[in-house]
């Protein structure tokens, strides 16, 4: 009976040992990472985001959600020490198209190396990863490029829409933001989830059309990447440009659908299991 007993403590002990260890997440982000937890401001076109997607997996990891609406890597870093971020196991880091958008200076990598203070994207990066290294030394930390975006216009107010990233905004392409980033984690020899060049990301797979008026008949039709390019859009008197069955990776030209939140956490995941 004594041997029994202890065979079934040894066996108890082998399957407590296997327990997974708890993981505190804090995830840093614009409102790509915000509207996980607030999916009314999409139409409720999104079910849940990358964060959730994640902790369903894998109930041991537990999330904050650090995502502010329209902020950029600069204004995070200028109010960094006002934000609440806390010790945790790992970081998320998902910034750059909104400083793309809003005509940032990307800088150079001096001044992340020199630390030259948030006047840059560069600089701005290097007072974000200083303050997390100094929260936890030995936390996991990532970083995630911007993706590709095309035309945006926001469900809930039509006059706030943007071009996409097929061009350059002030005399910058976002994918140089991207490579930016790339460049920052090789130096820091820390992970790096490029989500600018993955496959199925591109442009042509952000939605499936845009639906616009033909300038010269006034009918609307729809419009394949990059065919909508220059297609004239009126916020005051047109219909949303992308209806329900435009849905494709994105759900309005730049914030992901559940299927690209879905890829986006595929491959996150993958990094967190590493």
């Amino acid at each position: 009976m004594t041997k029994k007993i202890l065979f079934f403590i040894g066996v108890l002990t082998l399957i407590f040992s296997f327990k997974p260890k708890e993981i505190s997440w804090v995830a840093i982000g614009d409102s790509i990472t915000y509207l996980n937890d607030h999916q009314d401001e999409t139409g409720n076109r999104i079910t849940k985001g990358y964060m959730s997607r994640i902790a369903d997996k894998y109930p041991n990891i537990h999330f904050t959600n650090k995502g502010y609406n329209g902020w950029t890597a600069v204004r995070i870093a200028s109010e960094i020490e006002k934000l609440g971020i806390q010790k945790a196991d790992l970081y998320t880091v998902f910034l750059g198209t909104n400083d793309w958008w809003g005509g940032k200076p990307l800088g150079s990598f001096s001044d992340y190396q020199n630390n030259t203070g948030a006047t840059t994207v560069y600089g701005a990066f290097r007072i974000i990863i200083n303050k997390l290294k100094s929260l936890n030394p030995d936390a996991q930390i990532i970083l995630m490029t911007p993706m590709q975006r095309v035309d945006f216009v926001y469900i809930n107010n039509y006059k706030n829409n943007a071009f996409g990233s097929y061009k350059p905004k002030n005399g910058q392409l976002l994918e140089d933001f991207a490579n930016a980033i790339i460049d920052i984690a090789v130096y820091e020899k820390i992970q790096v989830l490029d989500l600018y060049h993955t496959k199925g990301m591109e442009h042509e797979k952000l939605v499936r059309f845009k639906w616009l008026k033909d300038p010269v008949t006034g009918v609307y039709k729809k419009y394949s990447y990059p065919k909508f390019i220059d297609v004239p859009f009126n916020p005051e008197t047109d219909e949303y440009p992308y209806p329900e069955k435009s849905i494709n990776m994105t759900y309005d030209g730049l914030h992901p659908s559940d299927k690209g939140y879905k890829k986006i956490s595929k491959s996150l995941s993958k990094l967190i299991n590493q």
